[in-house]
């Protein structure tokens, strides 16, 4: 499995329900190779958020990333954003749980 962790701040203001709508909104779309993705808040700053999100491996994950829908969605998640998140991009070399592989 292959991902990404983001670390992002919303603007100040932003109204968190729509937010979490918008990127609930996204759960529609058919990603091959997606697997999931998971937003945290934070409890000490809650305007800072962690993303998570899983692919089968890194050719899903970088073809989606080229994807021209993507970026679309990319513009709707950044207009919430107060600047450009941190990404941090790798593979997943331990899963555990149920479902998890």
């Amino acid at each position: 499995m292959y991902g990404t962790i983001a670390r992002f701040r919303v603007k100040e203001g932003v109204d968190k329900e729509e937010f979490k709508r918008k990127m609930d909104e996204f759960d529609s779309s058919e990603i091959l190779g997606w697997i999931a993705d998971y937003i945290y808040q934070t409890d000490a700053d809650s305007d800072v958020f962690y993303l998570v999100a899983i692919f089968k491996d890194k050719e899903s994950y970088q073809t989606n990333a080229d994807d021209p829908k993507q970026h679309e969605r990319y513009l709707v998640f950044r207009s919430f954003l107060a600047d450009d998140p941190e990404w941090n991009d790798g593979l997943i070399v331990s899963a555990t749980g149920p479902g998890s592989r």
